[in-house]
């Protein structure tokens, strides 16, 4: 089956257009210059520009996949292991492929003969000459997402490598590369995974001079909380190569692939470092400390008193568990944020911090280590962002719905320090009312809105729930008395639902009236629907009645509230706080963008790739648009995206 990339339709293979939307399956557009391009090509013919789809290829022998020397490497030379040769008539030159379906080409330089045989796994980038083309990998996961446990065609059997991503990948895990294919062939496993060579290596970040030292700190927490994940599946040696720990886009810790532990201790003659760790099986958290140590040594940084005593008691085992080596991680970064007024805990006071941190571990490891590193650093704003549109459907005559969006945003920054501080106000509202009506009151809520909060938030803090809740009455009145004044009455009186965001720093507030929505998404969280919409429907099941008896009803999408008709005794806006602790998109839509189920259906295809700083958020909300009216149009459609990224407050 061929993914259209527009629609996600699935056409036969020999289609050149989708069925659906007509997009091209054989040819794409550069997103340099938009030149018209093969889907197959690597680099744009016109400018250049790196365009192909490329994959980590990893390439195993069956037998050796789950043994992995261990050590902590001293650079990309010891990425590969001696342990027993690949299958003598794998051929990897650059050109060949892969795979007997000529689907994967090697990019990277070819390895001799010699090199083949003395390495267990070789790793190479691999350009996909079928990207629309489903793999087999990822059939054999929808299957199993259906709940049909037979493997697709062509499938044997899954690798035992290939497992383990798939169940990491199940797990929600953005720092662990999602797997794309698998397979075998004879004694060789090959498994493709996202390719993370081009991301920031973690070591050449450590040692620029401007990186603060919480910075390094949040980094070793960060990596407690992937020990917790990997070690119990046997993974945690891939925390122990300094070439495998990479950095995305926000700086945050990410693996470049997956390693398994070793089955014995037998040394090796990379190092004699590397000899000693090997001879400490099984694998404690000592070897985090070795890493940390590692680190410093090849950075050339000077380890800081705190952190040489806990790496000084992690070597003689004072540090047993991965609760107390948080715990230690927690108190040092408490040191270096406030160092004249903090005041060491007691031993009586570290022990019980100690003892409470591994209750907590033990009651749900998985939850603590889902949660964001927010625990040594308090997060703060790197960048906000958003777009915004409305346009009128497919079967209305004029649009009744009106948005606003106002943001101030100061920066400061110098060699060492960077400081964000952003304001931002999203306004977004559906009319009633028809002709003269609806538009209206819509426009009138905005304007009044922005009005109140450009006279009343002065301050570098977000407006309290009484202020929020007071400019929501303002514009209700202001609509309501117009209403009065034109003696409008019953369906002619105009009125418009509301939601609205404001934003300071990392800080959030949303209020609502009707049906109109806020969505957020997190690469941890996925789509979440925080608004709850104030119609017949809800409010019934608020009193306890069944979903699907309370939108029975004929009249389960009417509304309960909305601005303008009645006085401001007859709303009850609901005002919610949020902090933002972790990169963030945020879409406020009316009925015409969320009707039908539309944005939990296609979230992950159409939301979640703006979270990327590179994707063009006034794109984004103009598919959004299209996407709404290839399936909805029946209703105006407006829709604003804000993009808040943040990372580690380095200046507290």
């Amino acid at each position: 089956m061929l993914i259209c990339p527009q629609c996600k339709f699935e056409n036969p293979n020999t289609n050149k257009f989708c069925q659906s939307c007509g997009t091209s399956l054989t040819h794409k557009f550069c997103p340099e210059c938009s030149t018209e391009i093969p889907v197959d090509a690597q680099s744009c013919h016109n400018c250049g520009a790196l365009c192909g789809t490329v994959w980590w290829a990893i390439i195993a022998k069956k037998a050796s996949v789950v043994q992995r020397v261990g050590g902590v490497d001293e650079g990309e030379n010891s990425t590969l292991s001696s342990l027993s040769s690949l299958a003598p008539n794998y051929e990897l030159l650059v050109g060949s492929y892969l795979d007997s379906q000529q689907r994967y080409q090697l990019l990277d330089p070819p390895l001799s003969q010699e090199e083949i045989a003395t390495h267990t796994e070789v790793c190479v980038r691999v350009l996909d000459c079928k990207p629309y083309e489903i793999s087999l990998m990822e059939a054999v996961l929808g299957n199993q997402q259906q709940g049909v446990v037979t493997l697709s065609e062509g499938v044997s059997e899954i690798p035992s490598l290939a497992k383990l991503y798939i169940d990491l990948q199940s797990q929600t895990h953005p720092e662990i590369p999602l797997i794309h294919d698998a397979w075998q062939q004879g004694d060789t496993q090959v498994v493709l995974i996202e390719d993370r060579s081009d991301w920031q290596c973690l070591l050449d970040l450590w040692q620029e001079e401007t990186t603060n030292s919480l910075q390094l700190l949040h980094w070793c927490y960060q990596m407690t909380q992937l020990w917790a994940v990997l070690e119990p599946v046997g993974c945690g040696q891939s925390l122990l190569y300094l070439s495998n720990l990479r950095l995305d886009e926000d700086q945050t810790l990410a693996l470049r692939q997956l390693y398994l532990e070793p089955l014995n201790s037998q040394p090796t003659t990379e190092s004699s470092e590397n000899a000693k760790i090997q001879q400490e099986p099984p694998l404690t958290i000592q070897a985090l400390g070795r890493v940390w140590q590692a680190l410093f040594r090849q950075s050339q940084r000077t380890q800081f008193g705190s952190v040489v005593q806990m790496l000084g008691d992690l070597e003689l085992g004072k540090i047993e568990t991965i609760a107390q080596l948080r715990s230690r991680l927690e108190v040092i970064s408490l040191e270096l944020e406030a160092p004249e007024t903090a005041i060491p805990p007691t031993e009586e006071e570290h022990s019980t911090a100690s003892t409470i941190m591994q209750l907590d571990e033990l009651e749900d490891i998985n939850t603590r280590t889902d949660d964001l590193p927010t625990i040594v650093l308090s997060m703060q704003l790197s960048s906000l962002e958003d777009a915004g549109r409305t346009d009128v459907g497919r079967q209305r005559d004029h649009n009744e719905d009106f948005f606003g969006i106002e943001t101030k945003i100061h920066k400061l920054e110098f060699p060492k320090s960077r400081v964000l501080q952003a304001q931002g106000l999203y306004i977004l509202c559906d009319g009633m009312g028809g002709h003269a009506g609806g538009e209206v009151a819509s426009e009138l809520a905005v304007n009044t809105l922005r009005q109140y909060f450009q006279q009343h938030w002065i301050t570098n803090q977000l407006p309290t729930e009484h202020s929020i809740r007071e400019a929501v009455y303002l514009a209700n009145e202001a609509i309501y008395e117009l209403n009065q004044q034109d003696a409008r009455s019953g369906v002619g009186r105009m009125g418009t639902t509301l939601v609205i965001l404001l934003i300071q720093g990392n800080q959030a507030a949303v209020a609502h009236v009707g049906d109109s929505r806020l969505y957020r998404l997190t690469r941890k969280q996925g789509l979440e629907q925080i608004t709850v919409d104030h119609e017949v429907g809800q409010r019934e099941i608020a009193r306890g009645v069944e979903q699907s008896i309370a939108y029975a009803r004929p009249d389960a999408y009417q509304l309960t509230q909305a601005l303008g008709p009645r006085d401001r005794h007859s709303i009850n806006p609901d005002v919610e706080f949020f902090e933002i602790n972790e990169d963030t998109l945020v879409l406020l839509a009316s009925d015409g963008l969320s009707d039908n189920n539309l944005l939990e259906i296609h979230w992950q295809t159409h939301l979640e790739p703006l979270l990327s700083s590179g994707a063009n958020l006034e794109r984004g909300v103009t598919d959004l648009i299209d996407l709404a009216n290839q399936y909805n149009g029946h209703d105006n459609i407006t829709g604003i995206l804000i993009r808040a990224k943040v990372r580690p407050n380095l200046e507290s």
